[in-house]
Protein backbone atom coordinates (compact mmCIF):
# COMPACT_ATOMS: atom_id res chain seq x y z
CA UNK A 1 0.00 0.00 0.00
CA UNK A 2 0.94 3.57 -0.76
CA UNK A 3 1.72 6.12 1.73
CA UNK A 4 -0.52 8.00 3.35
CA UNK A 5 0.68 11.44 2.20
CA UNK A 6 -2.66 13.06 2.36
CA UNK A 7 -5.20 13.10 5.08
CA UNK A 8 -8.35 13.35 2.52
CA UNK A 9 -8.41 12.31 -1.46
CA UNK A 10 -11.07 14.15 -2.78
CA UNK A 11 -12.39 12.48 -6.44
CA UNK A 12 -14.24 15.70 -8.25
CA UNK A 13 -13.64 19.31 -8.20
CA UNK A 14 -17.04 20.57 -8.79
CA UNK A 15 -19.04 22.85 -6.18
CA UNK A 16 -18.76 19.80 -3.95
CA UNK A 17 -15.37 19.05 -4.49
CA UNK A 18 -13.50 22.16 -4.93
CA UNK A 19 -15.36 23.83 -1.52
CA UNK A 20 -14.44 20.54 0.74
CA UNK A 21 -10.69 20.89 -0.66
CA UNK A 22 -10.60 24.09 0.74
CA UNK A 23 -12.52 24.20 3.81
CA UNK A 24 -10.10 20.82 4.66
CA UNK A 25 -7.21 23.14 3.99
CA UNK A 26 -8.99 25.72 6.24
CA UNK A 27 -9.09 23.30 8.73
CA UNK A 28 -5.46 22.32 8.61
CA UNK A 29 -5.40 18.86 6.76
CA UNK A 30 -3.74 18.04 3.73
CA UNK A 31 -6.45 17.64 0.72
CA UNK A 32 -5.74 16.50 -2.50
CA UNK A 33 -8.69 16.88 -5.91
CA UNK A 34 -8.54 14.02 -8.10
CA UNK A 35 -10.11 15.53 -11.63
CA UNK A 36 -10.42 14.35 -14.91
CA UNK A 37 -11.33 17.21 -17.16
CA UNK A 38 -8.86 19.65 -18.05
CA UNK A 39 -10.30 22.46 -16.06
CA UNK A 40 -11.05 22.90 -12.50
CA UNK A 41 -15.04 24.01 -11.10
CA UNK A 42 -17.23 20.31 -12.53
CA UNK A 43 -20.33 19.91 -14.17
CA UNK A 44 -21.90 23.13 -12.76
CA UNK A 45 -19.29 25.74 -13.82
CA UNK A 46 -18.00 24.30 -16.88
CA UNK A 47 -21.35 23.07 -18.65
CA UNK A 48 -24.25 23.71 -15.98
CA UNK A 49 -25.31 27.05 -14.33
CA UNK A 50 -22.80 29.18 -15.09
CA UNK A 51 -23.06 28.96 -18.46
CA UNK A 52 -26.41 28.56 -18.88
CA UNK A 53 -27.02 31.58 -16.91
CA UNK A 54 -24.67 33.72 -18.96
CA UNK A 55 -26.71 32.93 -21.77
CA UNK A 56 -30.02 33.16 -20.01
CA UNK A 57 -28.50 36.96 -19.11
CA UNK A 58 -28.05 37.43 -23.06
CA UNK A 59 -31.51 36.46 -23.79
CA UNK A 60 -32.81 38.95 -20.85
CA UNK A 61 -30.95 41.68 -22.30
CA UNK A 62 -32.26 40.96 -25.38
CA UNK A 63 -35.84 41.01 -24.37
CA UNK A 64 -35.27 44.00 -22.36
CA UNK A 65 -33.66 46.17 -25.23
CA UNK A 66 -37.11 44.68 -27.27
CA UNK A 67 -38.92 46.26 -25.14
CA UNK A 68 -36.72 49.82 -24.14
CA UNK A 69 -39.14 51.84 -26.12
CA UNK A 70 -41.92 51.77 -23.13
CA UNK A 71 -39.29 53.17 -21.35
CA UNK A 72 -37.92 55.73 -23.29
CA UNK A 73 -35.12 53.84 -24.72
CA UNK A 74 -35.54 53.50 -28.14
CA UNK A 75 -33.16 50.75 -29.51
CA UNK A 76 -32.75 50.05 -33.63
CA UNK A 77 -31.55 46.84 -35.07
CA UNK A 78 -32.04 44.46 -32.02
CA UNK A 79 -31.12 41.36 -32.76
CA UNK A 80 -28.99 38.38 -31.45
CA UNK A 81 -25.58 37.25 -32.21
CA UNK A 82 -24.93 34.20 -30.68
CA UNK A 83 -21.48 33.91 -31.40
CA UNK A 84 -20.72 36.94 -29.24
CA UNK A 85 -23.00 35.47 -26.70
CA UNK A 86 -21.03 32.43 -26.17
CA UNK A 87 -17.66 34.06 -26.15
CA UNK A 88 -19.04 35.81 -23.10
CA UNK A 89 -20.33 32.14 -21.99
CA UNK A 90 -16.61 31.02 -22.47
CA UNK A 91 -14.83 34.12 -20.90
CA UNK A 92 -17.30 33.91 -17.76
CA UNK A 93 -16.75 29.95 -17.37
CA UNK A 94 -12.91 30.38 -18.04
CA UNK A 95 -12.63 32.98 -15.59
CA UNK A 96 -14.48 31.42 -12.75
CA UNK A 97 -12.44 28.05 -13.38
CA UNK A 98 -9.18 29.97 -13.08
CA UNK A 99 -10.29 31.74 -9.86
CA UNK A 100 -10.89 27.85 -8.32
CA UNK A 101 -7.48 27.05 -9.38
CA UNK A 102 -6.88 30.41 -7.84
CA UNK A 103 -7.99 29.41 -4.82
CA UNK A 104 -6.29 26.07 -4.82
CA UNK A 105 -2.84 28.07 -4.63
CA UNK A 106 -3.50 30.16 -2.09
CA UNK A 107 -5.08 27.24 0.53
CA UNK A 108 -2.51 24.66 -0.68
CA UNK A 109 -4.95 22.37 -2.36
CA UNK A 110 -3.04 19.76 -4.41
CA UNK A 111 -4.63 18.77 -8.08
CA UNK A 112 -3.91 15.51 -9.51
CA UNK A 113 -5.50 15.68 -13.13
CA UNK A 114 -6.98 12.14 -14.29
CA UNK A 115 -9.56 9.71 -13.43
CA UNK A 116 -10.13 8.41 -10.05
CA UNK A 117 -11.29 5.18 -9.04
CA UNK A 118 -11.13 3.30 -5.63
CA UNK A 119 -9.16 0.69 -5.09
CA UNK A 120 -10.34 -0.10 -1.51
CA UNK A 121 -8.24 0.62 1.70
CA UNK A 122 -8.37 3.88 1.70
CA UNK A 123 -6.15 3.91 -1.68
CA UNK A 124 -6.81 5.85 -5.22
CA UNK A 125 -5.88 5.13 -8.60
CA UNK A 126 -5.12 7.81 -11.06
CA UNK A 127 -5.60 7.17 -15.00
CA UNK A 128 -4.14 10.30 -15.99
CA UNK A 129 -4.79 11.37 -20.22
CA UNK A 130 -2.12 9.59 -21.37
CA UNK A 131 -2.83 6.22 -19.53
CA UNK A 132 -0.04 6.44 -16.82
CA UNK A 133 -1.57 5.80 -13.43
CA UNK A 134 -0.47 6.17 -9.89
CA UNK A 135 -2.15 5.48 -6.46
CA UNK A 136 -2.86 7.88 -3.61
CA UNK A 137 -3.37 6.97 -0.31
CA UNK A 138 -5.29 9.11 2.40
CA UNK A 139 -7.25 8.79 6.11
CA UNK A 140 -10.31 9.69 4.57
CA UNK A 141 -11.63 9.97 0.68
CA UNK A 142 -14.66 12.09 -0.13
CA UNK A 143 -16.77 10.83 -3.54
CA UNK A 144 -17.66 14.09 -5.34
CA UNK A 145 -18.05 12.67 -9.21
CA UNK A 146 -21.54 14.37 -9.67
CA UNK A 147 -24.20 13.46 -12.47
CA UNK A 148 -24.45 13.26 -16.39
CA UNK A 149 -27.04 14.26 -18.40
CA UNK A 150 -29.98 11.70 -18.40
CA UNK A 151 -31.93 9.98 -21.23
CA UNK A 152 -34.63 8.00 -21.43
CA UNK A 153 -34.87 4.54 -21.94
CA UNK A 154 -36.68 5.03 -25.44
CA UNK A 155 -34.96 8.14 -26.26
CA UNK A 156 -31.32 8.93 -26.64
CA UNK A 157 -29.55 11.95 -27.46
CA UNK A 158 -27.16 11.75 -30.31
CA UNK A 159 -25.96 15.30 -30.44
CA UNK A 160 -27.75 16.45 -33.33
CA UNK A 161 -31.40 16.37 -33.84
CA UNK A 162 -31.94 15.19 -30.09
CA UNK A 163 -29.97 16.87 -27.56
CA UNK A 164 -29.39 17.42 -23.68
CA UNK A 165 -28.15 20.84 -21.97
CA UNK A 166 -24.58 20.09 -22.52
CA UNK A 167 -25.20 20.38 -26.73
CA UNK A 168 -27.60 23.03 -26.06
CA UNK A 169 -24.83 25.21 -24.75
CA UNK A 170 -22.60 24.92 -27.73
CA UNK A 171 -25.32 24.93 -30.39
CA UNK A 172 -23.84 27.39 -33.31
CA UNK A 173 -27.57 28.32 -34.76
CA UNK A 174 -31.18 29.11 -33.20
CA UNK A 175 -33.21 26.12 -34.19
CA UNK A 176 -36.55 27.51 -35.95
CA UNK A 177 -38.51 25.12 -33.76
CA UNK A 178 -37.60 23.38 -30.98
CA UNK A 179 -39.45 20.61 -28.32
CA UNK A 180 -38.17 20.41 -24.66
CA UNK A 181 -39.13 16.91 -22.87
CA UNK A 182 -39.21 18.07 -19.56
CA UNK A 183 -41.04 21.05 -17.57
CA UNK A 184 -38.33 21.01 -14.56
CA UNK A 185 -35.74 23.89 -14.25
CA UNK A 186 -33.47 22.91 -17.04
CA UNK A 187 -36.11 22.27 -19.30
CA UNK A 188 -37.62 25.17 -18.36
CA UNK A 189 -34.60 27.31 -18.29
CA UNK A 190 -33.62 26.24 -22.02
CA UNK A 191 -37.37 26.99 -23.25
CA UNK A 192 -37.18 30.14 -21.82
CA UNK A 193 -33.83 30.96 -23.15
CA UNK A 194 -34.39 29.62 -26.81
CA UNK A 195 -38.36 31.52 -27.02
CA UNK A 196 -36.72 35.01 -26.72
CA UNK A 197 -33.58 33.77 -28.86
CA UNK A 198 -36.23 33.27 -31.87
CA UNK A 199 -37.16 29.59 -31.40
CA UNK A 200 -40.84 28.73 -31.61
CA UNK A 201 -41.16 26.70 -28.70
CA UNK A 202 -42.76 23.43 -27.26
CA UNK A 203 -42.92 22.09 -23.72
CA UNK A 204 -44.01 18.19 -22.82
CA UNK A 205 -44.04 17.25 -19.21
CA UNK A 206 -45.64 13.83 -18.34
CA UNK A 207 -46.87 15.06 -14.79
CA UNK A 208 -49.94 16.74 -14.82
CA UNK A 209 -48.16 20.33 -14.74
CA UNK A 210 -45.09 22.52 -15.40
CA UNK A 211 -42.31 22.76 -12.53
CA UNK A 212 -43.91 19.46 -10.58
CA UNK A 213 -41.65 20.04 -7.36
CA UNK A 214 -43.11 23.46 -6.91
CA UNK A 215 -45.97 24.68 -5.14
CA UNK A 216 -49.00 24.06 -7.59
CA UNK A 217 -50.03 28.04 -7.46
CA UNK A 218 -46.62 28.76 -8.89
CA UNK A 219 -46.93 26.11 -11.26
CA UNK A 220 -50.28 27.28 -12.64
CA UNK A 221 -48.28 30.83 -12.65
CA UNK A 222 -45.64 29.80 -14.71
CA UNK A 223 -47.81 27.61 -16.92
CA UNK A 224 -49.82 31.00 -17.27
CA UNK A 225 -47.23 33.45 -18.23
CA UNK A 226 -45.06 30.73 -19.99
CA UNK A 227 -48.01 30.86 -22.76
CA UNK A 228 -48.65 34.74 -22.61
CA UNK A 229 -45.17 34.55 -24.51
CA UNK A 230 -46.36 32.15 -26.83
CA UNK A 231 -44.34 29.29 -25.11
CA UNK A 232 -46.74 25.81 -26.04
CA UNK A 233 -47.01 23.76 -22.58
CA UNK A 234 -48.19 20.35 -23.09
CA UNK A 235 -48.70 18.22 -19.23
CA UNK A 236 -50.04 15.42 -18.95
CA UNK A 237 -48.50 14.27 -22.04
CA UNK A 238 -46.06 10.94 -22.85
CA UNK A 239 -43.43 10.99 -25.52
CA UNK A 240 -43.31 7.31 -26.61
CA UNK A 241 -41.19 7.23 -29.92
CA UNK A 242 -38.98 9.67 -31.15
CA UNK A 243 -38.08 9.72 -35.04
CA UNK A 244 -35.11 11.51 -36.65
CA UNK A 245 -35.84 12.70 -40.21
CA UNK A 246 -36.16 15.25 -42.85
CA UNK A 247 -33.43 17.28 -40.91
CA UNK A 248 -35.51 16.76 -37.79
CA UNK A 249 -37.23 15.31 -35.06
CA UNK A 250 -40.51 13.84 -34.94
CA UNK A 251 -42.37 12.41 -31.25
CA UNK A 252 -45.43 10.94 -31.08
CA UNK A 253 -47.06 11.50 -27.80
CA UNK A 254 -50.25 10.34 -26.03
CA UNK A 255 -51.85 12.75 -23.49
CA UNK A 256 -53.77 11.77 -20.14
CA UNK A 257 -57.11 11.76 -22.29
CA UNK A 258 -56.01 9.11 -24.66
CA UNK A 259 -55.25 11.33 -27.30
CA UNK A 260 -52.21 10.84 -29.78
CA UNK A 261 -50.27 14.19 -30.71
CA UNK A 262 -47.44 14.75 -32.76
CA UNK A 263 -44.42 17.23 -32.71
CA UNK A 264 -42.83 18.17 -35.21
CA UNK A 265 -39.08 20.54 -34.76
CA UNK A 266 -35.83 21.04 -35.86
CA UNK A 267 -33.74 19.96 -32.43
CA UNK A 268 -35.34 18.06 -29.58
CA UNK A 269 -34.34 18.93 -26.09
CA UNK A 270 -33.79 16.54 -23.40
CA UNK A 271 -34.58 18.36 -20.09
CA UNK A 272 -35.43 14.95 -17.93
CA UNK A 273 -32.99 14.78 -15.43
CA UNK A 274 -29.57 13.45 -14.74
CA UNK A 275 -27.94 10.33 -13.88
CA UNK A 276 -24.75 10.15 -11.16
CA UNK A 277 -21.49 9.41 -12.00
CA UNK A 278 -20.88 6.20 -10.58
CA UNK A 279 -20.07 3.80 -12.54
CA UNK A 280 -16.62 2.61 -12.85
CA UNK A 281 -15.43 4.94 -9.60
CA UNK A 282 -14.47 1.20 -8.02
CA UNK A 283 -17.64 1.20 -5.32
CA UNK A 284 -17.66 -2.51 -5.88
CA UNK A 285 -14.00 -2.51 -4.16
CA UNK A 286 -15.32 -1.08 -0.78
CA UNK A 287 -18.53 -2.01 1.84
CA UNK A 288 -20.48 1.19 0.01
CA UNK A 289 -23.66 0.79 -1.13
CA UNK A 290 -26.10 2.04 -3.96
CA UNK A 291 -29.81 2.10 -3.82
CA UNK A 292 -31.95 3.40 -6.76
CA UNK A 293 -28.71 4.60 -8.17
CA UNK A 294 -27.64 6.62 -5.22
CA UNK A 295 -25.06 6.22 -2.58
CA UNK A 296 -26.05 5.80 0.55
CA UNK A 297 -24.90 7.69 3.35
CA UNK A 298 -25.92 8.35 7.08
CA UNK A 299 -26.78 12.28 7.82
CA UNK A 300 -22.89 13.34 8.00
CA UNK A 301 -22.86 11.57 4.14
CA UNK A 302 -20.65 8.75 5.43
CA UNK A 303 -20.70 5.40 3.39
CA UNK A 304 -20.99 2.04 4.99
CA UNK A 305 -17.25 2.30 4.36
CA UNK A 306 -15.08 3.35 6.87
CA UNK A 307 -13.56 6.42 6.11
CA UNK A 308 -15.56 7.20 2.64
CA UNK A 309 -17.72 9.81 1.92
CA UNK A 310 -20.32 10.72 -0.64
CA UNK A 311 -21.71 14.03 -1.43
CA UNK A 312 -23.43 16.22 -4.43
CA UNK A 313 -25.07 14.44 -7.34
CA UNK A 314 -24.43 10.59 -6.14
CA UNK A 315 -26.61 10.73 -3.24
CA UNK A 316 -30.45 11.22 -2.38
CA UNK A 317 -30.58 14.83 -1.46
CA UNK A 318 -31.69 17.76 -3.74
CA UNK A 319 -29.20 17.73 -6.76
CA UNK A 320 -28.64 21.59 -6.42
CA UNK A 321 -24.57 23.34 -6.42
CA UNK A 322 -25.34 24.81 -3.34
CA UNK A 323 -26.38 21.70 -0.98
CA UNK A 324 -23.18 20.13 -2.78
CA UNK A 325 -20.86 22.74 -1.41
CA UNK A 326 -22.54 22.59 2.06
CA UNK A 327 -22.15 18.84 2.08
CA UNK A 328 -18.69 19.28 0.76
CA UNK A 329 -18.33 21.37 4.21
CA UNK A 330 -20.33 19.23 6.50
CA UNK A 331 -18.47 15.59 5.76
CA UNK A 332 -14.60 17.64 5.79
CA UNK A 333 -15.80 19.05 8.93
CA UNK A 334 -17.09 15.73 10.17
CA UNK A 335 -13.86 13.64 9.45
CA UNK A 336 -11.75 16.74 11.14
CA UNK A 337 -14.22 16.07 14.28
CA UNK A 338 -14.92 19.54 14.34
CA UNK A 339 -18.55 18.00 14.82
CA UNK A 340 -20.98 20.12 12.83
CA UNK A 341 -24.47 19.74 12.93
CA UNK A 342 -26.44 17.50 10.15
CA UNK A 343 -28.25 19.67 6.91
CA UNK A 344 -31.70 20.15 7.15
CA UNK A 345 -33.03 19.88 3.97
CA UNK A 346 -35.89 21.46 4.53
CA UNK A 347 -34.32 24.94 4.46
CA UNK A 348 -32.90 24.74 0.75
CA UNK A 349 -33.36 27.07 -1.65
CA UNK A 350 -34.49 26.25 -5.16
CA UNK A 351 -33.94 28.57 -7.91
CA UNK A 352 -34.96 28.28 -11.72
CA UNK A 353 -34.27 31.34 -13.84
CA UNK A 354 -36.35 31.36 -16.29
CA UNK A 355 -38.65 34.47 -17.22
CA UNK A 356 -40.23 35.48 -14.69
CA UNK A 357 -37.80 34.06 -12.04
CA UNK A 358 -38.96 30.59 -9.55
CA UNK A 359 -37.05 30.19 -6.50
CA UNK A 360 -38.81 28.65 -3.05
CA UNK A 361 -37.59 27.26 -0.09
CA UNK A 362 -39.41 24.71 2.63
CA UNK A 363 -42.98 23.50 2.46
CA UNK A 364 -45.28 23.62 -0.57
CA UNK A 365 -48.62 23.93 1.10
CA UNK A 366 -49.32 20.08 -0.05
CA UNK A 367 -46.49 18.99 1.97
CA UNK A 368 -47.41 20.99 5.07
CA UNK A 369 -50.70 20.04 4.72
CA UNK A 370 -49.33 16.20 4.48
CA UNK A 371 -46.82 16.52 7.71
CA UNK A 372 -50.36 17.54 9.61
CA UNK A 373 -49.75 21.02 9.77
CA UNK A 374 -52.27 23.46 10.84
CA UNK A 375 -51.81 25.90 7.49
CA UNK A 376 -52.30 29.57 6.60
CA UNK A 377 -51.08 30.93 3.28
CA UNK A 378 -50.25 34.44 2.72
CA UNK A 379 -50.22 35.82 -0.68
CA UNK A 380 -49.07 39.39 -2.64
CA UNK A 381 -49.12 39.68 -6.58
CA UNK A 382 -45.86 42.09 -8.01
CA UNK A 383 -48.87 43.92 -9.94
CA UNK A 384 -49.70 45.59 -6.56
CA UNK A 385 -46.40 46.98 -6.13
CA UNK A 386 -44.23 50.24 -7.04
CA UNK A 387 -41.25 48.66 -7.81
CA UNK A 388 -42.59 46.21 -9.78
CA UNK A 389 -44.42 48.88 -12.39
CA UNK A 390 -41.32 50.74 -12.47
CA UNK A 391 -39.72 47.84 -13.87
CA UNK A 392 -41.98 46.76 -15.93
CA UNK A 393 -42.49 43.04 -14.20
CA UNK A 394 -45.92 42.69 -12.79
CA UNK A 395 -46.07 39.13 -13.50
CA UNK A 396 -45.76 36.65 -10.01
CA UNK A 397 -46.43 36.79 -6.96
CA UNK A 398 -44.56 35.93 -3.48
CA UNK A 399 -46.40 33.34 -1.21
CA UNK A 400 -46.11 32.28 2.34
CA UNK A 401 -46.70 28.95 3.79
CA UNK A 402 -47.35 29.60 7.58
CA UNK A 403 -48.37 26.95 10.63
CA UNK A 404 -51.55 28.33 12.38
CA UNK A 405 -50.58 27.53 16.00
CA UNK A 406 -47.52 28.70 16.65
CA UNK A 407 -47.19 31.25 13.69
CA UNK A 408 -43.53 29.95 12.16
CA UNK A 409 -42.82 30.20 8.31
CA UNK A 410 -42.50 27.11 6.68
CA UNK A 411 -41.96 27.91 3.15
CA UNK A 412 -42.03 30.92 0.82
CA UNK A 413 -42.70 30.33 -2.72
CA UNK A 414 -41.70 33.19 -5.13
CA UNK A 415 -42.62 33.46 -9.10
CA UNK A 416 -41.40 36.84 -10.86
CA UNK A 417 -38.81 39.39 -11.06
CA UNK A 418 -35.77 38.59 -9.58
CA UNK A 419 -37.11 35.92 -7.69
CA UNK A 420 -33.46 34.01 -7.04
CA UNK A 421 -32.49 37.00 -5.07
CA UNK A 422 -35.21 37.52 -3.01
CA UNK A 423 -35.57 33.99 -1.76
CA UNK A 424 -32.43 34.63 0.54
CA UNK A 425 -34.93 36.17 2.70
CA UNK A 426 -36.25 33.54 2.91
CA UNK A 427 -33.46 31.30 3.31
CA UNK A 428 -32.48 33.75 6.66
CA UNK A 429 -36.30 33.58 8.06
CA UNK A 430 -36.46 29.98 8.18
CA UNK A 431 -32.82 29.48 9.42
CA UNK A 432 -33.61 31.80 11.74
CA UNK A 433 -36.71 30.54 12.67
CA UNK A 434 -39.29 33.43 12.33
CA UNK A 435 -42.56 33.57 13.45
CA UNK A 436 -44.59 35.82 10.81
CA UNK A 437 -45.42 37.97 13.14
CA UNK A 438 -41.57 39.01 13.14
CA UNK A 439 -41.39 39.33 9.66
CA UNK A 440 -44.59 41.55 9.83
CA UNK A 441 -42.66 43.22 12.74
CA UNK A 442 -39.55 43.73 9.85
CA UNK A 443 -39.17 47.07 8.52
CA UNK A 444 -38.69 47.02 4.24
CA UNK A 445 -37.86 49.52 2.62
CA UNK A 446 -39.45 51.45 -0.32
CA UNK A 447 -39.63 50.94 -3.24
CA UNK A 448 -38.39 47.39 -3.24
CA UNK A 449 -40.01 44.11 -4.91
CA UNK A 450 -38.68 42.83 -1.26
CA UNK A 451 -41.74 44.65 0.02
CA UNK A 452 -44.05 41.77 -1.65
CA UNK A 453 -42.62 39.59 0.86
CA UNK A 454 -43.72 42.04 3.79
CA UNK A 455 -47.23 41.99 2.16
CA UNK A 456 -47.45 38.39 1.97
CA UNK A 457 -46.44 38.19 5.58
CA UNK A 458 -49.34 40.39 6.49
CA UNK A 459 -51.65 38.74 4.48
CA UNK A 460 -51.05 35.93 6.42
CA UNK A 461 -52.62 37.63 9.10
CA UNK A 462 -55.02 38.92 6.85
CA UNK A 463 -53.81 42.54 7.15
CA UNK A 464 -52.04 43.23 3.81
CA UNK A 465 -52.10 46.91 2.98
CA UNK A 466 -52.00 47.05 -0.11
CA UNK A 467 -54.30 44.79 -2.18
Amino acid sequence: MADATHDVVIIGSGPGGYVAAIRAAQLGLSPVVVEKDTRLGGTCLLRGCIPTKALLHTADLLQHSREGARFGVVCTDVRLDLKAAHAHKDKVVTKNSKGVEFLFRKNKVAWVPGTGRLLGGGRVEVKGADGATQTLAAKHIVLATGSRCGDLPHIKADGDRVINSDHALALAEVPSRLLVLGAGAVGMEFASMFARFGSQVTIVELLDRAMPLEDPAVSAEIEKAFRKQGITVHTGTAVEKVEVRDGGAVAHAKNKKGEELTFEADRLLLGVGRAAVIDGIGLENTKAKVERGRVVVDEFCRTAEPGLYAIGDLIDTPWLAHVASMEGVMAVEHLAGTNPPPINYDQVPSCTYCTPEVASIGLTEPQARERGADVKIGSFPFSALGKAAVMGESIGFVKIVAGGRYDEILGMHIVGPHATELIAEGAAALRGELTVEELIRTIHAHPTLHEAIHEAAEAVHGAAIHI
